[in-house]
Parts: structure tokens; sequence; C-alpha cells
């Protein structure tokens, strides 16, 4: 008897990816049979399949002329900075890279031109079936990322513009005042203002067919809930991955929710 096949290939262009599977409990199955030998890919979970990895500035500053934009985030990092004075923990650090205060307030609820990534394919899980609102493509993602410092030194090597070089940066802060990137093992990407993810993949791995740069898991909505006890089961819920009041909340209202949770 043959077995029922688990996912299908969508499509293999310009170092992307897209996977499609059949149930989110094949999930493990896929991890555990395609992606175990390798350990430096990065992952990322959204609610709609059709929605591109795309900052929360960059949605904010849709539509404002692109010349207006460094300016203008500009002026929100330095507001941002004024507005948390006093608010951080008593014996919070001085931040020495702008990217430090980007993250912080990216876990604090400000658009950022930073994406949240995990080290965990199962946290991006959670983070993909955690909101009840159905995503109007029927479909959830999980985005995993793998290493492109060898394009970003090529990049760099050859730029010969004004400003500075086009790279997709990998942004680990040292925040001791940021339980949630532990607990979420979390990292952060920032591309150029104005371009996602995967349009700097596909720029910059033009033709490339072999190497799965950036993978694009579609996973269907149905089951949400069986996949949300399971993920509770491994202790991966709100509660464990936002160590506050917070995640505390939320985990009780996903009690509500969810039966048998």
């Amino acid at each position: 008897m043959s077995r029922k096949p688990r996912w299908k290939a969508k499509s293999f262009t310009n170092g992307t990816w897209v996977m499609e599977l059949f149930s989110w409990k094949y999930f493990h199955d896929f991890i555990r049979q395609q992606m175990l030998p390798y350990s430096h890919y990065i992952w990322r979970g959204q609610r709609d399949s059709s929605w591109g990895l795309q900052s929360s500035l960059d949605r904010a500053l849709r539509g404002k002329p692109y010349a207006d934009r460094p300016q203008m985030v500009a002026r929100h990092l330095e507001r941002f900075k004024y507005a948390s004075r006093g608010r951080r923990t008593r014996h919070a650090p001085e931040f020495a890279d702008e990217n430090d205060w980007w993250a912080l307030g990216q876990h604090s609820g400000l658009a950022t031109p930073l994406l949240d990534w995990t080290e965990s394919p199962f946290v991006a899980l959670y983070f993909a079936f955690s909101d009840a609102i159905k995503p109007s493509s029927g479909y959830r993602s999980v985005w995993a990322l793998g290493a492109v410092h060898h394009k970003n030194q090529l990049i760099e090597d050859t730029h010969g513009g004004d400003g500075p070089p086009p790279l997709l940066s990998y942004i680990r802060p040292l925040q001791d005042d940021n339980s949630r990137l532990v607990n979420q093992a979390a990292l952060f990407t920032g591309v150029p203002l104005g371009i996602t993810v995967e349009q700097w993949v596909e720029e910059h791995f033009q033709g490339t067919t072999k190497e799965a740069v950036l993978i694009h898991l579609r996973i269907p909505d149905k089951d949400r809930l069986d996949c949300l006890r399971t993920l509770n089961k491994m202790n991966i819920n709100h509660g464990t991955l936002f160590p506050d009041l917070y995640g505390s909340a939320q985990h009780c209202n996903k009690s509500l929710e969810i039966k048998n949770y």
C-alpha cells in the first residue's frame, strides 16, 4: 500500500523553495526528514501565507515619498529613545548599537525595520497558528531563512554606490533586560527600506534552483486547535514565550478558547 503524501513542492526559483504541507501534523516529519542536517536556518511563523516578509515600519510608511523615508525613520527612532526614558529596568545598560534600540522596540510594539525570527521551527509554528483570525488564503506560513553571509560579503566587496551596501543583516542583541529574546530563541533580520526579505533573496539569487536560501512552508489552517494543544504539551505557549504578565494573561485566554488546553 502506497503511503499518503504529506507535502508537495510548489516551486523552486531564485533561491526560494515553496512547499505545501497537507496538514500541520506533518510539520514534525518535514523537519525531521528534510531539515535536521541543516543547522543554519532560522524560522518565522505568519498567520497568512499571502503575507510577505515585510517589516512593520515598511508597512507604516507605505505611500510615503521614498525620498522622505530615511529622515522619517531617524525621527521615529529618536522619538522612541526619548519616550523610553524612565521606563526601562533600573539597571538597563546603555545601547551602543542602533539595532539594540530597534530590537527593544520590536518586542514593545514599536513599528521597526526588523523582522522577528527564531532558531526553533516549532516556536515559529506556534506563532503561525496562535492567532484565531482565519487567514484569507486558507493557509498559514512557516518561513525558513538560510545563511547569506557569503552573499553579503560579495555585495560588500562589489558595492560602489552611495550609501551603505544593500545587505540582509542578522541581528542578535545581547540584552539582559529582554527575557523574551531568550525564551523565544529570538533574533532579527533587517533589509534595506522598501523591500521584503523574499524580494532581497530573489534579486541576489537570480537563477538559483538548487540552494534553498528561503523556504516557504504553506500549512492548511485546518485543525488549528489540535496544533496549539500539541505545542502546549511541548511547553510552547504564550506563558513560556512571553515570561511576563502579558504572556501569563494570553496563556490563560488560550485556556478559555481551547478545550483541554
